[in-house]
């Protein structure tokens, strides 16, 4: 259905989109998540030609939209678009913003608009606000009729970038309500959208998107339970992260422990977890320190705000070493007595081969 090669756009000072090259096909409803700034509403206005691409290619179907010969007025009847603003006419009613595009670009009488403009408002849900204006409608409501509007035109594709952003919380649902029963009909779908679990159970591939592209590309079970790549984890579980880095026995030790104050406070971490991360770092890096003889260690914090769970990874050189068989019992004790699980793996991977992972208690 459409095809996209080596997409990349260049904006003065930042470029969103680097290098996109992917496939979607007939009937693909696919969410596109990812940290802001990394691309996802300007992959979709790429894709319907509102922003024309630095570089790279489209095609929906057979025709190569990026063609400059292209006649991109009658692809965009093929391929509708859902704005977050909802862009309605404010002196138009509901059904006559519905009815507008099927008569100027369709052809079609303003009887048969009004007969199916209808029967859209009815499918949202909206038949009795047909003669309301835009500003007698409530947030939800009007992107119901957006999406309304969309579907007057018979689309094969329907992107919608951030559909229920720019609504109060209380109106999501009646919109994501809508667009879950649109996914049934078989049309190809786009959502980009922060509501991760909308994005989990509607979608049948999910894009993740950072690093200028399409970071990972997998079911929903892939992506929100199985995530392969290391950004992706991060993103799905919430994980705000600390690195640290040793490289010899004069490191500056009170400037770490400040890095980590800080870390804890700017996150909102619960002191008493504040003080296990301080403390498993301490006692760990201490007795690395001591037993290497060129200390070379990389200390990373991971804590998750949907957990609210915390674990060192701390890799280091030199040889096989196990701080628990080197340690003293009191360093040990005070290990065992924060952490839920400690692990030690020889990796063998130079220049980091050892790898300890601790695990912290809660509460």
């Amino acid at each position: 259905m459409i095809r996209i090669e080596h997409l990349k756009k260049v904006y003065p000072k930042v470029t969103p989109l680097k290098d996109v090259t992917v496939e979607i096909h007939d009937g693909d409803v696919i969410s596109v998540i990812g940290p802001s700034g990394t691309g996802k509403s300007t992959l979709l206005r790429c894709i319907n030609q509102l922003e024309k691409p630095t570089s790279g290619r489209v095609w929906l179907d057979d025709v190569e939209i990026t063609d400059r010969k292209c006649d991109i007025s009658r692809v965009r009847q093929k391929m509708g678009m859902v704005f977050q603003s909802f862009n309605l006419f404010g002196h138009l009613t509901a059904i006559e913003n519905i009815m507008l595009s099927p008569m100027d670009l369709l052809g079609k009488s303003r009887q048969e608009a009004y007969d199916e403009g209808m029967k859209l408002l009815r499918t949202v849900g909206l038949a009795e606000k047909a003669l309301s204006y835009p500003d007698e409608l409530s947030g939800g409501q009007r992107q119901r009729v957006a999406i309304a509007r969309t579907l007057a035109m018979n689309p094969d594709v329907i992107l919608l970038d951030e559909p229920t952003s720019a609504l109060d919380p209380t109106m999501v649902g009646e919109v994501q309500a809508v667009i879950r029963e649109l996914a049934k009909t078989g049309k190809t779908m786009l959502i980009v959208t922060h509501e991760m679990y909308f994005a989990k159970t509607v979608s049948n591939r999910v894009f993740y998107m950072d690093e200028g592209g399409i970071y990972e590309d997998g079911t929903p079970e892939q992506i929100f339970e199985h995530p392969q790549r290391e950004n992706t984890r991060r993103f799905i579980r919430k994980l705000r992260v600390l690195e640290l880095h040793i490289e010899s026995r004069n490191y500056d030790f009170p400037g770490m422990a400040g890095q980590i104050d800080t870390y804890c406070r700017k996150n909102q971490i619960p002191l008493r977890t504040s003080g296990r991360i301080q403390l498993a770092f301490e006692e760990t890096v201490q007795m690395l320190v001591k037993a290497l003889d060129e200390p070379r260690i990389q200390a990373v914090c991971e804590y998750s705000e949907v957990t609210e769970s915390a674990e060192w990874t701390i890799r280091y050189g030199g040889g096989r070493l196990n701080p628990a068989e080197v340690g003293g019992k009191l360093e040990t004790s005070l290990l065992r007595g924060i952490t839920k699980e400690i692990r030690y793996t020889w990796t063998g991977e130079e220049p980091l081969p050892n790898q300890l992972e601790l695990k912290l208690t809660q509460g």
